[in-house]
């Protein structure tokens, strides 16, 4: 069973405490943070989790102290709690950034920790709910071999995936997870506004597109990218798209002919080439 010290009691950490008690994992369960009270959250009020104010040294018997707070304060954060002392015996320091490598951690690390990283991908939006999420997720993971034992570990008990990504590609890995998750959600969010100027109501449109994009999501897991991909543009349909792009304005024209060029450039093999040449100079056009 697990010992954990959670610096930082913000959605990813609560989510992931949350998750790791649900996963029956877990005897005991302390959160520091900066505020004199703890957050409003079940693991506080079921008297699950401990809440303390201010940075203390992990109690012998810790497994992994893990640093959940922001990318701009997790070198501050590494400094103050290698000023509280010497590294429990067998406890690794982590942290769950995702695009940060071990460095920031090497205050701790000369203190005797162990030093490794464990990235959630997952989009968590609500410190509770975070914690289903996490369940069964893929996470990113890097550092020393104690600490990552104990990552891979938590990452068994959580019943998710690890992959192993390098310090010096973290950004990488990071923009894919931004695209394909943050700018998701933008995506949808211009989708549902062009389809409440048509006269939908918001709630209907916010149904009709999550629906959408879940199928689209559900067709990718299926039957993969290649197959996936449906529109106009794989059935080279010239014409509508003319229309689409002659419909929109500004922005959201340029950002469907940005869109569409990359859609036709993984089907421009299945499309004769003067459709494709008519559809890039329509996107090129309008980019």
């Amino acid at each position: 069973m697990e010992r954990l010290v959670f610096v930082g009691p913000g959605r990813v950490g609560l989510a992931l405490g949350y998750a790791l008690v649900q996963a029956d994992a877990v005897a005991s369960l302390v959160y520091q943070g900066r505020r004199p009270d703890p957050p409003s959250h079940p693991l506080f009020h079921q008297g699950i989790a401990e809440y303390r104010y201010g940075l203390e040294r992990p109690e012998e018997g810790t497994t992994a102290l893990i640093l959940t707070v922001p990318d701009r304060v997790l070198p501050e954060i590494a400094v103050a709690m290698a000023g509280r002392g010497e590294a429990p015996s067998g406890c690794p320091v982590l942290h769950t950034s995702g695009v940060q490598g071990a460095e920031p951690l090497e205050p701790l690390n000369r203190v005797g920790y162990r030093a490794g990283t464990l990235h959630p991908l997952q989009a968590i939006a609500h410190p509770v709910t975070g914690a289903e999420r996490l369940m069964g997720s893929t996470f990113a993971i890097s550092g020393e071999r104690e600490a990552l034992a104990v990552v891979r570990r938590l990452v068994s008990l959580l019943g998710g995936r690890s992959i192993a990504v390098p310090t010096h590609r973290r950004p990488l890995y990071h923009a894919a997870a931004v695209l394909g998750s943050n700018y998701l959600v933008v995506l949808l969010s211009r989708a549902i506004r062009l389809l409440e100027d048509t006269g939908t109501g918001h709630h209907e449109a916010v149904q009709a597109m999550v629906s959408l994009a879940q199928g689209s999501l559900a067709n990718v897991e299926e039957l993969g990218l290649e197959v996936a991909l449906t529109g106009p543009v794989v059935r080279g349909d010239v014409e509508t798209v003319d229309l689409h792009l002659r419909t929109l304005e500004g922005v959201d024209a340029r950002f469907y002919a940005a869109m569409g060029l990359l859609a036709l450039e993984q089907a421009r093999d299945d499309l004769p080439a003067d459709v494709v040449a008519a559809l890039d100079e329509l996107f090129q056009r309008y980019a």
